[in-house]
């Protein structure tokens, strides 16, 4: 069976269900499954699937030693009447490119995608693994995490869920999605900080020695892409895009493509990475940046620095400086050294920066571009593929997609967008209209008669829901808030 190893400790080895459990390994690491480029993805046998069958195939050569009967059950309840399109994602034309439509599930976000199975892959590895237990999961969110992690994991028998989002740094929308959740296992927990605070929270407590022995009838896990049961299932979607141009004849079969990626957490672009070790045909991963662009840095010079000021921007979802799934990245390219890994992060913990070698660097620029958008390209983007494309997009899909114009080659590009622009209804009618409206739900309707598109169910009638939850906390006060919830639950 595939093992599964701690970037900070590659002795730690467990297989998927372990890892998907634990979400992080105790010594603070990230399970990382090894030697991925074992699996090879046989694309003539993909090429009349459906996303399910696509699924079920993908996740069983990853995760094997679930049963494939295991992994089927899975998929099936988690894309089934979930999603807006019995396809679960879309392909279709902006320009001389193609979307990746990401935003059809029910938070009208690309974490659906991922979120929506996660529950069933923890629960059946629970069967097996923590019986005596019960799971607490934390998470950190940007914005779309909180939502669909507490969509997911809402009334879900023996997990529970604590979600922390950054005060004033998620859109209203956002924020109200997460705050009106239903379902007796949920928490939400605005923290005056940004989200790097916020997930540095939920590693100090996943780390802590003390909470762990002292409530040992709590499994700590996590719905973060730093849980690598919500990454991977996000690698089916690039052989999904794949397949559906080869099949409308946009490209020949083995020709590559570039994905065009917005990227704060680099965990939708590390899931490209990780099907291009099993045999997608990309060419390129493009990280597209807004203002807080230490990813593009990176990628240009191999200097990871931290020690910049932090920005407020339309695309709050990538508002981070501390990109957790780069270890994950950097572990696979200095080839599973973790005593690198260690010193980089140490590196960066307390000097808020490190630097990678030349073999590193140039591995990392064999398969990644980094590109910067500003907040004004990203607002003329957003004009642009309205009035130019006739296309609504969101604003982490206009860093994408103004990311995509300045890099061209002869391969084809496909950009992932990842929300729906109605959960941005002020930003995108800004740029579009000038219009200045203040509210979001008349923004939302604005949208709506302009473009004559439908906005979302789970959207529509945000505001007619009650608030359930309105707790804000200081971030020095996050531990003693996680001890109290599971003091409640270690009985």
């Amino acid at each position: 069976m595939r093992k599964f190893v701690s970037t900070r400790n590659k002795e730690n080895v467990v297989f998927s269900k372990e890892a998907i459990i634990q979400g992080l390994a105790k010594d603070g690491g990230l399970y990382t499954p090894v030697k991925l480029d074992d699996i090879k993805i046989d694309l003539d046998k993909c090429s009349d699937l459906n996303y399910q069958e696509l699924a079920t195939y993908i996740l069983s050569e990853i995760f094997d030693d679930f049963t494939e009967k295991e992994i089927k059950t899975c998929v099936i309840k988690a894309y089934t009447d979930s999603f807006a399109t019995d396809d679960v994602v879309l392909v279709s034309e902006i320009g001389e490119d193609f979307l990746l439509e990401l935003y059809h599930g029910p938070t009208s976000a690309f974490k659906d995608v991922a979120l929506t199975i996660l529950p069933h892959l923890l629960s059946t590895a629970y069967k097996t693994h923590a019986e005596n237990k019960k799971i607490y999961i934390l998470t950190a969110t940007s914005g779309d995490t909180g939502k669909a992690a507490l969509e997911a994991f809402k009334n879900v028998k023996n997990i529970y869920i604590t979600v922390f989002y950054p005060k004033d740094g998620v859109s209203k929308i956002q924020e109200r999605q997460m705050n009106t959740t239903k379902g007796n296992n949920v928490d939400v927990v605005s923290v005056r900080g940004n989200f790097d605070a916020c997930q540095r929270l939920v590693k100090t407590i996943y780390e802590d020695r003390q909470i762990n022995e002292i409530y040992n009838n709590v499994q700590l896990s996590s719905a973060n892409s730093i849980n690598i049961g919500r990454l991977i299932p996000q690698v089916v979607y690039y052989f999904k895009a794949y397949l559906v141009l080869v099949k409308n004849k946009v490209i020949k079969l083995n020709e590559k493509v570039n994905f065009i990626v917005p990227t704060g957490n680099f965990g939708d672009i590390l899931a490209g990475y990780f099907a291009k070790l099993i045999g997608c045909p990309i060419n390129k991963l493009v990280c597209a940046a807004n203002k807080n662009n230490v990813l593009v840095d990176f990628i240009n010079t191999g200097i990871y620095d931290i020690n910049r000021k932090f920005y407020t921007t339309m695309s709050p979802s990538m508002d981070i400086l501390i990109s957790s799934n780069l270890e994950r990245l950097l572990f696979i390219l200095s080839d599973f050294d973790d005593e690198k890994i260690k010193q980089y992060m140490s590196d960066l913990k307390i000097k808020g920066r490190y630097e990678i070698d030349k073999e590193m660097l140039s591995k990392l620029q064999e398969s990644f571009v980094g590109i910067y958008v500003s907040e004004k390209k990203c607002s003329q983007a957003i004009h642009r593929a309205f009035h130019r494309d006739k296309r609504l997009i969101d604003p982490h899909t206009a860093i994408a997609y103004h990311a995509s114009s300045k890099y061209k080659d002869k391969h084809q590009n496909i950009i992932l967008a990842t929300a729906s622009p109605f959960k941005f209804p002020i930003s995108v009618s800004d740029s579009i209209t000038k219009a200045d409206i203040k509210e979001e739900i008349e923004a939302m309707e604005k949208l709506a008669q302009i473009s004559r598109e439908e906005i979302p169910l789970n959207l529509k009638d945000i505001n007619k829901l009650e608030i359930l939850h309105n707790k804000t906390i200081e971030i020095a006060e996050g531990r003693d808030y996680v001890i109290e919830r599971m003091e409640k639950l270690n009985v």
